[in-house]
């Protein structure tokens, strides 16, 4: 086997490993809410969710692989550049995911990879080979890094005031109903979890795609960026045996750290969040299903009641997604380094 074919089975292994993490993480975040409820049984929960985020990927195009995986210019880096930089953007990203599993705390996959990414390619190619999207954004069109960060960073503002408006609409609309309506609370549930999954499956996935489609660019494997059908398999496989099985500490702090979780808060909490996901996809931003589904709880709390919120845990998590970018990127500034002079001594 040469040290290109190598690479390349590297980075399958490492996006296998990454996208099972992603899933790992998500699936704690988008069952908390109806396991805290009481609305479902975890293995239900978790069941349904992992069937629909098996069939997202399938179904919903590859707008946002293209997304991710086009912000840096790589087709006319040398060979070991190339390669060093998308190893090196993976492995910030798997490394800051299994830190922030340890420690129970809910962090961002999508703004982990996009600061390996950055972070990696400053160190390898410059910053003359990123597409920013600054020079677009002035002519009204989202690109580059503006659409990573459109996707990443409004999301979660969104998902808050989206939270909110539907808190407050399911207050108002069933204000004068009595307890007899629970079962229908109950069968939504099914449908806002299902809905999560599949707009998880069809966001998350396809930045694991991009990563081994920008290697397959890197190794001359392909004459352009593109995402063969074996890759679309792979990564939905991966991410869906991740979500199958989720990180349960993360699911104690989002089902009952910062909010006490009724049925009526987890059925608003997943319409809202499966929403601003979907929306994303459309469009072909990236977004966070972790912090879309925390963001979006945390308005659902805040329509009922501020100050039953556990805005100082949420504080916490906020910390961490602020610090998630820039970690990221010195992770992938670091690995590029290391990365360069392990294959400096092969070649």
């Amino acid at each position: 086997m040469d040290l290109t074919t190598f690479l390349i089975v590297l980075t399958v292994i490492s996006v296998f490993i990454f996208d099972f993490t992603n899933g790992f993480h998500d699936s704690a975040d988008m069952v908390a809410t109806a396991i805290a409820s009481r609305a479902m049984r975890a293995s239900t929960a978790i069941a349904l969710v992992s069937i629909f985020t098996f069939l997202g990927p399938l179904l919903a195009g590859l707008a946002v692989a293209d997304t991710v995986g086009t912000f840096v210019n790589i087709s006319h880096a040398p060979l070991r550049d190339a390669q060093a930089l998308v190893i090196a953007a993976l492995m910030a990203a798997v490394t800051y995911n299994i830190i922030t599993w340890r420690f129970g705390l809910p962090s961002s996959s999508s703004n982990s990879l996009a600061g390996g990414l950055v972070g990696a390619g400053l160190f390898i190619v410059g910053e003359s080979h990123i597409n920013w999207g600054v020079a677009a954004l002035q002519h009204g069109e989202l690109t580059g890094v503006m659409k990573v960060i459109a996707g990443l960073f409004a999301s979660p503002f969104l998902g808050f005031i989206i939270g909110f408006i539907i808190m407050k609409l399911i207050f108002f609309i069933f204000r004068r109903f009595t307890m007899k309506i629970r079962p229908l609370f109950v069968i939504s549930q099914y449908f806002s979890v299902s809905w999560l999954g599949f707009s998880h499956g069809a966001n998350d996935a396809q930045k694991g795609m991009a990563i081994i489609g920008m290697m397959l660019l890197a190794s001359h494997e392909t004459q352009s960026f593109s995402i063969p059908l074996w890759v679309i398999l792979m990564c939905t496989t991966a991410i869906t045996l991740g979500t199958m099985f989720g990180g349960w500490s993360i699911i104690k702090t989002l089902g009952f750290e910062l909010y006490h979780v009724k049925l009526i808060h987890s059925v608003a909490n997943q319409l809202g969040a499966a929403l601003v996901n979907t929306l994303a996809t459309a469009i072909g931003a990236p977004t966070s299903t972790t912090q879309v589904v925390t963001a979006t709880l945390l308005g659902n709390g805040a329509a009922e009641k501020p100050s039953h919120v556990g805005w100082r845990r949420a504080g916490e998590i906020i910390l961490g997604w602020l610090v998630n970018v820039p970690v990221s990127m010195g992770f992938g500034a670091l690995y590029s380094y290391l990365i360069i002079k392990i294959l400096g001594v092969f070649s």
